[in-house]
């Protein structure tokens, strides 16, 4: 709805931050495919926006938000012997930055 008001220049970006946004409750990501792809996908058809373009903005902003779950560095951690908030100060750095710069790219694209 709301990216029908707003047009296909803005579809891209709002894709990658509804994916973000819906992998906080959904943490695995065909788990979330299986959510989102059926909306994105129909949405992208109806505006004409390419779906092969959709389905990467899905898996981007799932990806994106990983950085405040910190799943992939459990290892890493164990081995340093560090907790997770010792470096979710640097995740969310990295969220924030990454997020717009991703973001600025999926709106030039």
């Amino acid at each position: 709805m709301l990216s029908k008001i707003l047009g296909p220049l803005y579809f891209h970006v709002l894709v990658f931050w509804s994916a973000g946004l819906v992998n906080f409750f959904v943490p695995s990501g065909g788990g979330q495919w299986a959510v989102q792809a059926p909306v994105m996908l129909e949405a992208a058809q109806s505006m004409d926006v390419s779906m092969a373009k959709t389905a990467m903005e899905v898996a981007w902003g799932d990806a994106w938000t990983n950085m405040i779950q910190p799943f992939w560095a459990l290892p890493a951690l164990a081995i340093a012997g560090l907790k997770a908030k010792d470096i979710m100060g640097f995740c969310l750095i990295i969220l924030f930055v990454s997020g717009a710069v991703i973001s600025l790219g999926f709106f030039l694209l």
